[in-house]
C-alpha cells in the first residue's frame, strides 16, 4: 500500500515548504462502502488519491434502466471524473466505493493554488492527468479492437485485481457482456 504522505515525500525535488502545502491542501477522508462520491448531474470538486479502497465508474443506460460499469480506481493510484473536475461542468457518470476508502482530496481551486504557488504541483498534476489519461485510452481502444474474451483475458493478465475483487457483475458491465455471457466465457477458459 502506497501511503500519500510517503508519496508526497517521494517526488523528487520537492521542498519541505511544498510538501507541508500539499498535506495541507489534501484532506483525508474515509467513505463508507457504496458512497456515491461523484454524482451524475453535479460538477466534479475534487482530485483524489486512493490510499486504500476502490472506486467504480458507472452511468445509467436509461433505456434499459441499468448500470454501465465504464472504469475502476484502486489504491495507489489519483482518481477524478477528470473530465468534470477540469471543466467545472455537471458529471455526465457516477463515482461510488465499492468498500470502505480512504481518499486524501483537494478541491478544484485548491490544486489552482498548488499550480500557481508551487513548482511540483504542476509535476504531480501533469502525472495524474497523464495516468488518467492512459487509462481511458487504454480502456477505449480495448473496447474497440478486442472480444468481450479477450477484454476478460486481458483483465486476467494486465489488471487481476479487478478479478479479485470486483463483483461477476460489474465484470461483466465493464467488459460489455450479460452475467451470463460472462459465465460463458469463464467456462470456456477455466
Amino acid at each position: 500500500m502506497i501511503h500519500f504522505t510517503e508519496l508526497i515525500s517521494s517526488v523528487p525535488g520537492i521542498t519541505e515548504e511544498e510538501k507541508e502545502l500539499h498535506l495541507k491542501l489534501f484532506k483525508k477522508e474515509v467513505v463508507p462502502r457504496k458512497t456515491i462520491i461523484t454524482e451524475k448531474g453535479k460538477p466534479e470538486r475534487f482530485l483524489s488519491f486512493i490510499e486504500e479502497g476502490i472506486l467504480r465508474y458507472y452511468l445509467l443506460d436509461e433505456e434499459r434502466m441499468k448500470e454501465v460499469t465504464f472504469a475502476f480506481s484502486f489504491a495507489g493510484r489519483f482518481s477524478s471524473a477528470y473530465d468534470s473536475f477540469i471543466t467545472q461542468q455537471p458529471c455526465r457518470y457516477s463515482v461510488e466505493t465499492m468498500k470502505e476508502t480512504v481518499l486524501y482530496r483537494i478541491d478544484y481551486d485548491s490544486v489552482q493554488v498548488l499550480y500557481t504557488e508551487t513548482r511540483i504541483g504542476n509535476h504531480i498534476g501533469r502525472k495524474s492527468a497523464e495516468n488518467l489519461f492512459l487509462s481511458k485510452a487504454e480502456r477505449e481502444l480495448s473496447l474497440l479492437t478486442q472480444t468481450a474474451e479477450e477484454r476478460y483475458l486481458d483483465l486476467m493478465h494486465r489488471r487481476p485485481e479487478i478479478l479479485e475483487h470486483i463483483p461477476l457483475k460489474y465484470i461483466a458491465s465493464y467488459i460489455g457482456v450479460t452475467p451470463q455471457a460472462l459465465s460463458r466465457i469463464r467456462a470456456r477458459i477455466y
